[in-house]
């Protein structure tokens, strides 16, 4: 059952409106910057959480004991949500940093999802990046959507950004759209719908994150500490009982947002996705005979990804012996994307 939530009113108005000029521009330049005690509560981890910065910073280290994580101190229905990132340098198999939004915590059964994985990797290669979306509990579905990145994201921060409506969902990295999710009427509520709360975790993901568990983390090289700066929380906070408004952000024009992406920033998705997607469940052939109904099959995608990997993609037969290699971009492509 999807859960109807009571009328909003005016706040998701003025949400609505602010958020069209971020996405006209594809940047959340001059939103307010949180400190944490303003915006976010410890999750889990004691000291493996430290507040730098005057609060402007939070670094999230994972050792033999225990990972580390925050939350938001509200719960937002839609709104614009990031953060600048650093990631673990070194050898980082098995470890996973993840920046997402959820209702678990209040909806076991039937919750909503929206997360941006990061997934660590052996010492000589570079993180790997996956996307997911579920709504109403649907996590047998499996809208997975992976890639490899055009810099090293444990060299620098990097801004990651979750942009939520009620009718899209886009991914950015650096104001770059890397994915755009719209609601279709198909998907009935499976498309994220009820308030959720942000997250930020580092955890051992060992038995899946790398090479599916081939590769795990090794504490030798612990602690592993994720860097978080540049918080911003911009959207309309949600009573948690009522679930009616209680504060919204922005007084600013939001209905551009339904004009979704500029055709600049669609040139650049498009270009992004055709070098450096590696999955997508839309065209995962021993997943789904027929692709689930919210995809739109872009065939340059579909036939870069066949190349890359032929059983999954193209229902191919795979060869002993044969390994499909995946070239890892150069940091000037970033110019051509």
């Amino acid at each position: 059952m999807v859960m109807k939530l009571p009328y909003l009113g005016s706040c998701l108005f003025l949400v609505f409106f602010s958020l069209v000029s971020i996405v006209a521009s594809g940047s959340g330049k001059g939103l307010p910057i949180l400190s944490f005690d303003e915006g976010y509560n410890q999750l889990f981890g004691d000291d493996n959480l430290v507040i730098h910065r005057d609060g402007k910073a939070v670094h999230l280290s994972l050792n033999e004991r225990t990972g580390s994580g925050f939350v938001s101190q509200d719960l937002y229905l839609h709104g614009y949500f990031s953060a600048s990132i650093k990631l673990p340098a070194d050898y980082t198999a098995g470890v996973v940093v993840a920046f997402y939004m959820s209702n678990g915590d209040m909806f076991e059964k039937n919750h909503d999802e929206i997360d941006f994985e990061f997934l660590g990797n052996i010492r000589g290669k570079n993180w790997r990046i996956q996307t997911n979306i579920y709504g109403n509990g649907s996590t047998s579905a499996g809208r997975e959507e992976r890639y490899n990145l055009w810099f090293d994201p444990a060299d620098d921060f990097h801004h990651y950004t979750i942009l939520w409506t009620a009718s899209h969902i886009i991914f950015y990295v650096d104001n770059i759209p890397i994915r755009e999710f719209k609601r279709t009427a198909e998907m009935g509520g499976d498309f994220p719908s009820k308030p959720m709360s942000l997250y930020a975790t580092i955890w051992d993901g060992s038995d899946w994150a790398t090479n599916g568990g081939k590769y795990r983390v090794n504490y030798k090289y612990a602690p592993y500490v994720a860097e978080f700066s540049d918080l911003v929380l911009h959207g309309c906070a949600v009573d948690p009982i009522e679930f009616s408004s209680k504060r919204c952000d922005g007084t600013q024009s939001l209905e551009q947002l339904t004009t979704s992406i500029t055709p600049s920033q669609r040139s650049k998705m498009d270009s992004f996705r055709r070098k450096h997607m590696t999955y997508s469940y839309c065209y995962d052939q021993t997943r789904y005979k027929v692709a689930p109904p919210e995809c739109v099959i872009n065939p340059r995608e579909a036939e870069r990804l066949k190349k890359f990997d032929p059983v999954t993609f193209g229902g191919g037969r795979r060869h002993h012996g044969k390994r499909h290699h995946h070239m890892r971009a150069s940091r000037s492509e970033a110019d051509s994307i």
